[in-house]
């Protein structure tokens, strides 16, 4: 019987075989031209968990034939490097692949910096650290830095597939049917972690029992069993996904605290943390904007919290966004203005830029009538001068209607219509 998990079995055997990350495995991209070129430097794999930093460490010593070997920063110590060190003299070179590379205490650095110097060893560290924050300046600025990225839902439905089709380390040798359903389920609860993914299909074929000819038929249910998530949408195309979405953000939009939080728990429970991310910035600066400028910032760090902790903590900040986006006020003015302008330029409505607003950096520029006549407004009384900025044909255009909707827009639009008052004088 076959003990090793299969997200371990299934790790790739060469670059060839790596799904996703295309940036840096792609044709032309860096990962691929050190292989082409025979040439591994050292370097930092560092990403959310489940995307494959180790596998790619590994498949990347693997396509180039060099001995490589795996320790961990936190439960190896100096002597197990030692080790290394002296396996490296023997062959020549080794790769050494180091996960949770941002714990590795000075004493281990100390040891392994000569060894990095002279090239007997290649160092791919791996981590879910940002290398900036938590990586040793002496080891980083030896080291190339690579983010990987998220797997998209389609990757890991591709590695699930492979791992049910592959007789030799997959799961092709039992006679497996699934339906399409749970395959999305796998992929789409799994939050771009395919160790995660595996893990649950793995799980969902080993507890089930075949039926009389032997078959383990795999449907929705049993997926969100073994995910330990019910099922975000259970229509194939996905309607109900994007309506959820619509609705979460119609309900801050609308200022409807509790069914803004209704949309959210169900965005939650399916593990969405980058639909809500993106909603609620969209939101801060789509329907809230100038009424409330500092909703935006906030969103974000918000954001950047959730992602920080993941869930279930995750679910705290997001809260916090959610009641305030809700409760703030409401305003569209500042993108509706610059909608309205792009519809003129669109439609051909530009003109020339006036002469003297044009650049003047430059010798002979005033020969030309470039800048002359422009009014400098700090050398005026409260930094504003009546002159005209739109090109000729559109210099009466009026794209921003500020609104009254909260204390900062309502005081950007005293100082607008005292402008406007101005310049009609």
């Amino acid at each position: 019987m076959e003990y090793r998990p299969l997200a371990y079995r299934m790790r790739p055997e060469n670059m060839d075989d790596i799904i996703g990350q295309e940036h840096l495995v792609g044709p032309g991209k860096m990962l691929r031209r050190m292989v082409e070129a025979s040439r591994l430097s050292s370097m930092i794999l560092f990403g959310p968990p489940g995307t494959g930093k180790t596998s790619l460490a590994m498949a990347l010593a693997k396509t180039l034939h060099i001995p490589f070997k795996m320790l961990n920063a936190v439960v190896n110590k100096k002597k197990d490097m030692e080790i290394a060190i002296e396996e490296a003299k023997i062959s020549g070179h080794l790769v050494l692949i180091l996960d949770e590379v941002h714990r590795l205490d000075k004493g281990k650095q100390d040891f392994l910096l000569p060894h990095l110097e002279s090239n007997l060893i290649t160092l791919i560290g791996c981590t879910t650290s940002n290398p900036y924050h938590s990586i040793n300046p002496a080891i980083r600025s030896r080291c190339h830095l690579f983010e990987l990225h998220k797997l998209t839902q389609q990757d890991i439905k591709t590695a699930l597939k492979r791992a049910l089709e592959d007789e030799k380390q997959g799961l092709g040798m039992k006679q497996v049917q699934i339906t399409e359903e749970a395959l999305d389920h796998f992929a789409f609860s799994s939050g771009g972690d395919l160790r995660a993914a595996l893990n649950g299909l793995e799980l969902a074929v080993y507890s089930s029992k075949p039926d009389s000819d032997g078959i383990i038929f795999i449907d929705l249910s049993i997926a969100e069993e073994c995910m330990q998530k019910k099922s975000f949408s259970h229509d194939k195309d996905g309607d109900a996904h994007y309506d959820v979405l619509s609705a979460f953000q119609k309900s801050i939009r609308g200022s409807d605290v509790n069914a803004a939080l209704h949309y959210l728990g169900r965005l939650i429970e399916a593990g969405d943390l980058e639909s809500i991310a993106r909603r609620l910035i969209v939101c801060a600066y789509e329907d809230i904007g100038l009424a409330n400028p500092q909703a935006g910032p906030r969103a974000l760090a918000a954001v950047e919290a959730a992602e920080r902790v993941g869930f279930p903590e995750a679910r705290i900040p997001l809260a916090v966004a959610v009641v305030e986006l809700c409760l703030s006020p409401k305003s569209n003015s500042a993108y509706q203005a610059l909608d309205k302008a792009l519809e003129d330029i669109r439609n051909g409505k530009s003109g020339e830029v006036p002469p003297h607003l044009k650049d003047a950096h430059y010798k002979g520029a005033k020969n030309l009538g470039r800048g002359t006549g422009y009014q400098y407004p700090h050398n005026f009384e409260q930094g504003w001068v009546d002159q005209q900025y739109l090109p000729d044909s559109i210099k009466d255009r009026i794209y921003y209607e500020p609104k009254d909707t909260g204390k900062f827009e309502s005081a950007l639009k005293r100082v607008y219509e005292k402008i406007m008052r101005n310049k009609k004088k």
